[in-house]
């Protein structure tokens, strides 16, 4: 394998890029490159070479500049890159982390990857078959007794609501494939040391340049003035770039984020934790035939932790277990006591155990109290915005949707087509989801907890003892005082999984073994899947034309009066909602094999927002009058007409007709018969019905074709209010 992927291991040891230079290119007199073809920024504040724009004080200028090469970071940048952007990505670590982190991609986040050259195909291939990851399994120990589990993979969560179907894939497996992707579209992963001419070489190749700090934001009148530092052969350097729009996609620590003086808002220190990536085959081929799973909860009286098996075949694992300092302290857990902890908890000592890294994490629940800041030019995505508890996986997820949701709104500003306000309803939409997600998250991470304090282990009392040795009268105590008085305590508290106790002839076992039962029976226990939140969320206000019962719903909302876990998705049309999948076929194909999603009459390679109506006089006129308004805002359209199930071909002669001179419309027919009848009645609209869909594939507005008095008014209304025009 060659070039970024390759380079995304091998930058372990640091890697020179190479600069692919042309021979046809000019020299350049100024710092004698022939990587150039024009004059470098100098001192004196020349212009860029290559002709390439520059800001107000003489520095290079680039569309956008992207801090943090995490997967929203990287996903940003692919979407920005194929709608023609030009963007460059800085990344202030040397090497990419091998930790493999997050690793549940949820069905709205496939979908979006199913639109990035395969993506989501690949993931589908590489990842461990389901039935290898579609339980969380409760035990004593990896050989010992099961106290329960649970199924994620039900019958009734597989209904096709989705092209796409979850996947169980590590987050740095995950960089690697985009790092691919983004190498095919002209993207270079670059050290400072294999950098000669940065200002030069910066516009010869997009690139994502790695080892480079974020050290400054500086408002413009046209943009932001950015500062960053980088070693250089041992040497500290900086330089200074120009952009129109900064994206701190840069972590929960994000520097963006403290540059711009953004606070968090919500729960701190929710738990603190290690996290011990590791490696063995033999636990890997024990869990292939045993017992395989996704996450098993272990406890014992010697330990407890959760293990994430992120690849049963490759014997690939990460541990979570707690750390309560200043008692505890990172730095105690080396790799040997790291060993003794695992081997405890497996049941067994494991001969090929191999510890791989070690991270401390601390979990938090918080919204950024706004995402944009510089008269929005900085703006926040992923983890630099919100960071939620990991349990039900919303937080790779989240942001990528961020990325999704600002890709083409950044798009139609830098083309002149939308107003700078566009760039407003990204927080307007978003925003409300991280807040959605993170009570949400929050109410799973407290299910998670009702298992350990069902068996006598309640984390509330550790917490509330671990406070107690923290107290003005704790702390007068000795060091080594308090680190005995707590690995007392949690020795005690552990002693009630003992199985003397934990068993059905105990009556305090049984009855705690009961209510076990009862919080599995009734799936109060972590959950996995939220399919009424994935693929059911909805923007309320924003870039689109609200439902005249909005303002009831989102008062609704504000109060997080949600199901948590609920398996009823519900597909909408309502202005905000993401378009419903249902499977259809061109009435132009040739073959009755040519059947494709609704999601899929939405590009991803170009900004085009989808008007789709029914074959009826009256929806035909709203379509003629809707090419014509966008022509008028300079958009483009694709009209889709849906035919019920059965239709002929014949009847695409209509619509040619009906359309002249237009021809950028598509003829659909539903695949198979709907169970709910047509597809109009799944979306709860008449054949008279129109909706019109944006380019993140969400409904921008929809309407009764024959309550619409003047339809001209109406459209230049709704993309006015959608570009942010009025």
């Amino acid at each position: 394998m060659e070039g970024l992927a390759a380079r995304f291991l091998e930058l372990w040891p640091r890697r020179r890029c190479s600069l692919f230079l042309s021979t046809r290119m000019i020299r350049c007199f100024s710092c004698s490159s022939s990587s150039c073809s024009g004059n470098p920024v100098g001192e004196g504040g020349e212009p860029p070479c290559n002709g390439n724009p520059v800001g107000e004080g003489g520095e290079p200028h680039i569309p956008v500049l992207i801090v943090g090469a995490g997967p929203v970071g990287l996903v940003l940048t692919f979407l920005l890159t194929k709608l023609g952007i030009k963007c460059a990505v800085l990344e202030k670590s040397p090497a990419f982390s091998q930790h493999p982190q997050a690793h549940f991609i949820n069905n709205r986040s496939m979908e979006l990857f199913r639109k990035m050259d395969g993506l989501a195909d690949e993931i589908q291939k590489l990842q461990p078959p389901v039935h290898l990851w579609r339980k969380f399994i409760y035990c004593t120990s990896i050989s010992g007794p099961i106290l329960g589990s649970v199924d994620h993979m039900q019958p009734q969560d597989l209904e096709k609501n989705s092209p796409m179907s979850v996947a169980h894939y590590s987050q740095y497996k995950l960089i690697k494939l985009l790092l691919m992707r983004l190498e095919r579209l002209g993207f270079r992963l670059c050290t400072p040391d294999g950098i000669q001419h940065l200002y030069c070489e910066i516009f010869k190749e997009n690139k994502i340049l790695m080892g480079f700090e974020c050290t400054s934001i500086k408002p413009t009148p046209g943009g932001v003035e950015v500062g960053a530092s980088y070693l250089k052969e041992g040497k500290l350097e900086k330089m200074n770039l120009h952009c129109s729009f900064l994206i701190g996609s840069d972590g929960a620590r994000s520097t963006v984020r403290r540059l711009v003086s953004i606070k968090m808002q919500g729960e701190r220190d929710l738990q603190r934790l290690v996290s011990i990536h590791f490696l063995s085959k033999d636990l890997g081929k024990y869990l292939l035939h045993k017992r395989p799973g996704m996450l098993f909860f272990i406890f014992n009286p010697a330990a407890v932790g959760a293990l994430v098996a992120h690849d049963l075949n490759e014997g690939e694992f990460v541990l979570q277990i707690p750390c309560y300092p200043p008692q505890q302290n990172f730095e105690d857990f080396d790799y040997e006591v790291c060993e003794e902890i695992i081997f405890k908890l497996v049941g067994w000592k494991l001969q090929d155990v191999q510890v791989v890294d070690v991270k401390p994490w601390v979990m938090h629940a918080e919204v950024a109290e706004k995402y944009t800041s510089c008269n929005n030019r900085v703006i926040l995505a992923g983890d630099s915005a919100h960071c939620f508890p990991p349990a039900g996986g919303f937080g790779m997820n989240t942001g990528i949707q961020d990325a999704h949701n600002l890709a083409w709104k950044i798009c139609l500003l830098l083309n002149n087509v939308a107003s700078t306000s566009i760039i407003e309803t990204y927080e307007m939409e978003r925003r409300p989801i991280a807040l959605f997600n993170t009570a949400l998250s929050v109410e799973n991470f407290e299910a998670a907890m009702s298992v350990p304090a069902a068996l006598g282990l309640d984390p509330a009392i550790a917490s509330s003892m671990h406070r107690a040795i923290n107290s003005t009268f704790g702390s007068i105590l000795p060091s080594s005082f308090q680190r005995v008085a707590l690995k007392a305590v949690f020795s005690l508290g552990r002693s009630q999984l003992s199985p003397f106790i934990l068993n059905e002839n105990n009556p305090i076992g049984s009855s705690r073994l009961a209510r076990l039962r009862k919080i599995f029976d009734e799936g109060k226990s972590l959950q996995l899947q939220f399919p009424a939140e994935d693929l059911g969320f909805r923007y309320l206000e924003g870039a689109l034309v609200a439902e005249s019962d909005d303002r009831t719903v989102k008062k609704q909302a504000s109060l997080h009066n949600f199901r948590r876990g609920s398996k009823c998705y519900v597909p909408s049309s309502k202005s905000g909602s993401r378009l419903p999948h249902m499977q259809m076929k061109s009435l132009t194909a040739s073959s009755s094999e040519d059947v494709f999603s609704t999601l899929d009459l939405v590009p991803g390679d170009k900004v085009e927002f989808l008007l789709i109506i029914a074959p009826v006089k009256e929806s035909y006129e709203l379509a003629r009058t809707a090419l014509k308004v966008a022509e008028k805002f300079n958009v483009s359209l694709k009209i889709c007409i849906i035919w019920p199930h059965g239709s002929s071909g014949n009847t695409i002669s209509g619509s040619r007709t009906e359309l002249l001179p237009w021809s950028n419309f598509i003829d659909a027919e539903e695949a198979k018969k709907p169970p709910c009848g047509s597809w109009w009645k799944m979306i709860q609209l008449s054949t008279s019905g129109a909706i019109l869909v944006r380019p993140d594939e969400h409904i921008a507005w929809r309407t009764e074709t024959n309550v619409i008095k003047n339809s001209l008014y109406e459209l230049e209304r709704v993309f006015s209010q959608v570009l942010g025009k009025i």
